[in-house]
């Protein structure tokens, strides 16, 4: 059994350099091990689709290719979820297709309730937000970090806060160049 442990510390330094190495990160061992992308063709994600480890992937969730799933993440597909091409769904994103608020107050009485999530393709959701059942965010959103959203997003559309509000309009030239104009605060 020492002997186990001490390949297993050898392995996880050799691991830790090879990536501080190549891509000037540290992360945590099983990230080390196990190969995001391999995770993404396993939950028969889009070509090109990385799931970290650290994931609680629930159901059967579709998303297509290219998109990032980062660290800490929940995707609830209980209740059906779709997430379009390139997106980015940042660390410690909460997808959720159901709640059991309803199932909680009735003492047990009524069942959890549960409504699809659709995210189009283009979008960004930023660190530790959460996204309510039922929402659908459309091509190219932005979701600010910390948002809870829990009614819909426009296309071309940043939102931000708890719950999320539109704070923004993201602008597509025809040459493809981005530009987000950020509506002035009210006072």
């Amino acid at each position: 059994m020492k002997n186990l442990h001490k390949q297993l510390i050898k392995l996880a330094e050799d691991l830790h350099n090879d990536m501080q190495k190549k891509w000037d990160r540290s992360l945590p061992f099983p990230e080390l091990l196990f190969d995001r992308w391999d995770s993404g063709r396993k939950h028969k994600f889009g070509i090109g689709t990385s799931v970290y480890h650290t994931s609680y992937i629930y159901g059967k969730p579709q998303v297509g290719k290219n998109t990032w799933i980062g660290p800490f993440t929940i995707l609830d597909a209980t209740g059906g979820l779709t997430i379009g091409d390139n997106c980015s769904i940042s660390a410690g994103v909460h997808i959720y297709t159901h709640d059991t608020v309803a199932w909680a107050v009735s003492g047990g009485n009524r069942k959890a309730e549960r409504k699809p999530v659709a995210i189009g393709n283009c979008c960004y959701i930023g660190a530790q937000s959460v996204i309510a059942k039922g929402v659908v965010i459309g091509d190219h959103a932005v979701v600010g970090a910390n948002s809870y959203v829990n009614k819909n997003v426009p296309a071309r559309t940043v939102v931000a806060g708890s719950p999320a509000r539109i704070i923004g309009t993201i602008m597509i030239s025809k040459n493809k160049s981005i530009s987000i104009k950020y509506y002035k605060k009210k006072q």
